[in-house]
């Protein structure tokens, strides 16, 4: 049998020594039936002159403008040939033999529209990495968490999570999507610019009668960014921004009405909280992500990819607050919050 097309996705802005580190790592992968892509949103360093140098059979698609992670794969992709995108971040280190398990899994079953490997940290390699880790799971009133990673703790890997199983979302750093699915549920909702695009995806097409899955067989190294540092603003903003637009998007309208409203009382305190310890653009960024969030609601709706059902049974949802787990029950662990549901 033929194997599938995989086009190995990188979307790529000014990343040329990201570019150079980690693509002889996708080249080595073994999968066969392979395409590399660079998606290029209109970077201004040396990228392109880079790759057209040394790495010629690397198909180059280049965006007018730097359109952000979720658009930028939108309008890149419309030029992509394949059964299966991966969605790579230029930042991952990939193992010889990441691919084949991976399809192995996703052939296997034709309601999984979406996995991701396992992520491990580039630089500290026993322990998981903070954007995806073994597999993204979403508590009752929208807050991410993984297995592997809660909050900013990030579990050591000794195996605790090396089963594949069912999960929320897939993380974008390095997340393998059903070409036709994707393509059928809209992509990633352009509206988000970045971060939690992943997540909001990954629900929608849950709502659609897919799964999403985590293949810890296959393993990565992501250099990413930890968790968000508050001086970051913009950072700060999308993600609060965001995560209640997918909320209002994707939970029915009595649900969320009013977890979005106990959200916004939880995210003031933690404004709060931050001002009091001198971080004040942090606890600007949260109020300007609610001023945001309202003008969405209000105006900007029909900017937005909202689910085409809401029937689908969604799978990796934790039905209590990890909140409350972590911070006032002391668990530390995806495990010990969850339990056995790993």
């Amino acid at each position: 049998m033929t194997q599938p097309l995989v086009s190995i996705v990188i979307l790529n802005w000014n990343g040329r020594k990201f570019l150079e580190q980690f693509l002889p790592s996708v080249q080595a992968s073994t999968w066969t039936n392979k395409n590399i892509v660079v998606i290029d949103n209109a970077s201004t360093d040396d990228s392109i002159p880079f790759l057209q140098a040394h790495y010629p059979a690397v198909q180059i698609v280049r965006n007018s403008a730097n359109f952000g992670f979720a658009q930028g794969y939108n309008e890149g992709l419309k030029a992509v040939k394949g059964d299966y995108y991966v969605l790579l971040n230029s930042d991952v280190e990939v193992t010889p033999g990441w691919i084949e398990p991976v399809i192995a899994l996703m052939e296997s079953d034709a309601t999984i529209g979406a996995c991701q490997p396992k992520l491990l940290q580039y630089e500290n390699r026993h322990l998981f990495e903070y954007a995806g880790a073994a597999g993204g799971w979403l508590d009752y009133l929208g807050y991410p968490l993984a297995r592997g990673r809660i909050f900013d703790l990030c579990e050591p890997d000794n195996g605790q999570y090396d089963q594949a199983a069912p999960i929320f979302w897939a993380s974008g750093a390095a997340m393998f999507v059903k070409a036709n699915v994707y393509h059928q549920l809209g992509g990633l909702d352009a509206f988000f610019f970045a971060h939690q695009e992943e997540i909001d995806f990954c629900w929608r097409l849950q709502l659609a009668g897919y799964q999403v899955y985590a293949c810890p067989q296959s393993v990565v190294y992501h250099v990413g960014g930890g968790t968000l540092p508050k001086g970051n603003s913009r950072k700060v903003f999308l993600n609060f921004r965001n995560n209640l637009i997918m909320m209002a998007k994707n939970m029915p309208a009595g649900m969320a009405t009013w977890k979005i409203a106990y959200r916004f009382l939880l995210d003031t305190v933690s404004a709060f909280k931050s001002l009091l310890e001198g971080e004040g653009k942090y606890f600007m960024a949260v109020f300007q992500a609610h001023t945001a969030f309202l003008g969405w609601l209000l105006f900007k709706q029909k900017r937005s990819i909202f689910p085409a059902s809401k029937k689908g049974k969604l799978q990796g949802y934790l039905h209590k607050s990890v909140v409350c787990s972590h911070f006032i029950g002391g668990k530390k662990t995806f495990a010990e919050i969850v339990g056995n549901k790993s």
